[in-house]
């Protein structure tokens, strides 16, 4: 009997043990059935933007942070995806995009290895989607005042002695994008214990010559996803957003956009500004379908969003969509499969 009591103890503890290791998935302030709130941010920038030369093509560039989080009731990080999307289109002295139409961009996620930052510019060997990761699971259980303090140096890069050997690009665009997301997280029906997934698709099909009655525009056309999964792959929330980034260019191949000035927001933030609703034969603007169509995921797995009928536009002919949503939802679809691949 003396023997039985010490092993029954020492089980006891195993159990706890392995019970508080657990996962990413949950911090220690809730359990996995806990709701959380779902978040999304675009941070978007066209100052690395440069003219068109004798010597050199011209660069239309949007580099783009996006950053998905789920938030607890506390406003502590449950899950955190960070991805960039860096669009580049090369301009002609002649002022004609020199990027094909067609190109598929890659996020620096999807990239990994082949962006070439582990073996060229970084002194601990990692490769950029590497340390966005470390980035993103460090701030797990922390709040956006925590993730804000965190010390860096000069550079931007953090000199906190839990991320010096896995962090050496700067944060700060990580930093403004995390606070953006947890401020715009709602309650939408993910639970602390949920997967967490990002998806990002850009094409440039919509970039325009310059003529000598109209300049032309290298437009970085971006649509992004933010899903929570649960044990069995259904979505239990979803956020969609779409950037249009334009930047404008002369039969010379020089910038006109005022680099300096140029405030790029998403469709979301964009809300009645970006004026579909006058258009629209059911009077709604483009966010207020994006988010009806995020909803009716919710509950579905991604092969059933994936089979959502289409008339030949594109634009959904399902019953319970056709009073909400008439826009084309391709690219909905095809973020939120990104997001199911991507997440973890």
């Amino acid at each position: 009997m003396k023997r039985i009591i010490p092993l029954f103890f020492a089980l006891a503890l195993l159990v706890v043990v392995i019970g508080g290791c657990g996962n990413r998935t949950v911090n220690e302030s809730g359990s996995a059935d806990g709701a959380v709130k779902t978040g999304l941010a675009v941070m978007s920038s066209i100052a690395k933007s440069t003219d068109a030369t004798a010597e050199k093509d011209g660069l239309a560039q949007v580099d783009s942070t996006v950053v998905a989080v789920t938030v607890d009731k506390d406003g502590k990080i449950v899950k955190c995806e960070i991805d960039a999307a860096q669009t580049a289109i090369n301009l002609s002295t002649d002022g004609r995009i020199a990027t094909p139409l067609d190109k598929a961009y890659r996020t620096k996620q999807e990239l990994g290895t082949d962006y070439g930052m582990g073996a060229l510019a970084s002194g601990i060997k990692k490769e950029w989607n590497e340390q966005a990761n470390a980035f993103a699971d460090y701030v797990i259980g922390k709040t956006v005042a925590q993730v804000k303090g965190i010390a860096v140096n000069e550079g931007g890069a953090p000199n906190d002695s839990e991320l010096s050997t896995s962090v050496t690009i700067h944060i700060t665009d990580f930093t403004a994008a995390i606070e953006k997301a947890v401020n715009n997280a709602q309650d939408l029906g993910a639970k602390a214990g949920d997967k967490l997934g990002l998806g990002i698709v850009t094409t440039i099909g919509n970039s325009k010559d310059a003529t000598a009655d109209k300049e032309g525009v290298a437009q970085a056309y971006s649509s992004y996803a933010a899903v929570t999964f649960d044990s069995d792959g259904k979505i239990t929330s979803s956020i969609i957003d779409a950037s249009q980034s334009n930047v404008s260019f002369s039969t010379e191949g020089k910038i006109t956009t005022d680099l300096a000035s140029a405030v790029l927001k998403t469709k979301n933030e964009l809300g009645d500004e970006y004026g579909m609703r006058k258009n629209s034969g059911i009077k709604k603007e483009w966010n207020e379908q994006a988010a009806a169509f995020a909803a009716y995921t919710v509950g579905k797995t991604v092969g059933e969003v994936k089979g959502v009928a289409v008339n030949e536009e594109g634009v959904p002919s399902d019953a319970e969509l056709t009073s909400s949503v008439t826009v084309h939802v391709a690219d909905f679809i095809s973020v939120v499969e990104k997001a199911s691949v991507n997440a973890r």
